[in-house]
């Protein structure tokens, strides 16, 4: 049966339903993303909330979806666009085609489409909202995406504890990803998540020696409300924010974001380290970015860029002991080159614990 994938800017695109939607058609802001695998990590990142993946790799599906490789419990897209997905995929650890997947969280699989040419689009255009619809015609005059704070949506309700470490991690979750999680259990950590709209007081009950901003969808500035409670984070424990929370911390602290037209996502993505003057592979999941220009009064300095867009890609601040990624130093999916950047964190907050018991 077709498909039609149309475009805020009157253009339309024709395939065959894999999955076809539970309602008549599916509203979201059309993305694209560049990796050749780590498509089940994308489903369930909760940064990709309401949005249409286009997966640029010709073929989607193939090593199927397993049991351990979720970053979240349930996919957050609003529907996938593919050139062709394999209903027999091939590997020991599969217990669902991408298929079966989508068709179980009733997510609309579009394929058989010409996908380089919607990416053509939305690299000249930027993204734009999109709707996938069973109808060739739709009135483009209804392409109007409600702004919401997307977080809400992918927050948890309660505080979680994992592991028993003797560094406590709380870890405030704008939409975390699993890994990120892990990343801090393997280093001997006791890591608390706790909800986005946490207050500072609440927090400093949990007595942290280090706080982590976790990544998130959408705009960073629909969070205004919540900025006086991170900076007094950002001012009083060792902080380390990844992606949205990077973006939160510089607007936290007087700083300014700003959209890319199409964003960052994808696994092969190249990021300079100033400090080190090196060069690594980033896995990346964003659509803004912050504004450079903006840093001179919050203290931060630039340390990572983007070689493609030469856009601001992590910061370290002056005086305070922060340190903040737009990129995802956890990968999945993606190489893990950034990795290092949790053993700096390390390294940071066993400096403070010795500078507390020097003035104790």
């Amino acid at each position: 049966m077709e498909g039609y994938l149309h475009l805020k800017n009157n253009q339309s695109f024709t395939g065959q339903w894999l999955t076809p939607p539970p309602n008549q058609q599916i509203e979201g802001e059309i993305v694209f993303f560049t990796g050749m695998t780590g498509y089940q990590e994308v489903l369930t990142d909760p940064s990709y909330k309401d949005q249409i993946i286009v997966f640029t790799y010709p073929l989607i599906g193939n090593y199927g979806i397993n049991e351990l490789d979720f970053e979240s419990k349930e996919p957050h897209v609003a529907g996938v666009v593919v050139y062709e997905a394999t209903n027999h995929p091939s590997h020991y650890q599969s217990t669902y085609s991408l298929k079966e997947y989508l068709q179980k969280w009733d997510i609309p699989l579009l394929g058989h489409l010409d996908t380089r040419a919607v990416v053509k689009t939305i690299r000249k255009e930027g993204t734009m909202p999109a709707v996938l619809s069973s109808n060739e015609l739709y009135n483009k005059d209804h392409f109007v995406l409600p702004k919401e704070e997307k977080v809400t949506k992918v927050t948890a309700s309660t505080n979680g504890c994992y592991g028993d470490g003797e560094t406590h991690i709380v870890l405030v979750d704008y939409g975390l990803k699993k890994s990120i999680i892990h990343s801090f259990l393997k280093r001997n950590c006791r890591v608390t998540t706790v909800p986005f709209n946490t207050t500072f007081p609440e927090i400093k009950k949990l007595k942290p020696d280090g706080i982590v901003l976790s990544n998130g969808p959408g705009d960073p500035k629909e969070l205004t409300s919540i900025l006086p409670n991170v900076k007094k984070m950002l001012e009083h424990y060792p902080t380390l924010g990844i992606c949205l929370g990077h973006q939160l911390a510089v607007l936290a602290l007087g700083g300014d974001t700003k959209k890319l037209p199409f964003g960052h996502r994808g696994a092969n993505h190249p990021v300079a380290d100033l400090k080190y003057g090196k060069v690594f592979m980033s896995s990346q999941n964003h659509s803004y970015v912050v504004d450079e220009e903006s840093l001179l009064k919050t203290g931060f300095e630039k340390r990572f860029i983007n070689l493609h867009d030469q856009s601001v890609e992590g910061l370290i601040h002056q005086i305070l002991p922060i340190q903040t990624v737009q990129f995802h130093p956890e990968a999945h999916p993606g190489p893990a080159d950034g990795e290092y950047i949790f053993e700096e964190f390390m390294n940071i907050i066993k400096v403070e614990k010795r500078s507390v018991i020097a003035y104790a």
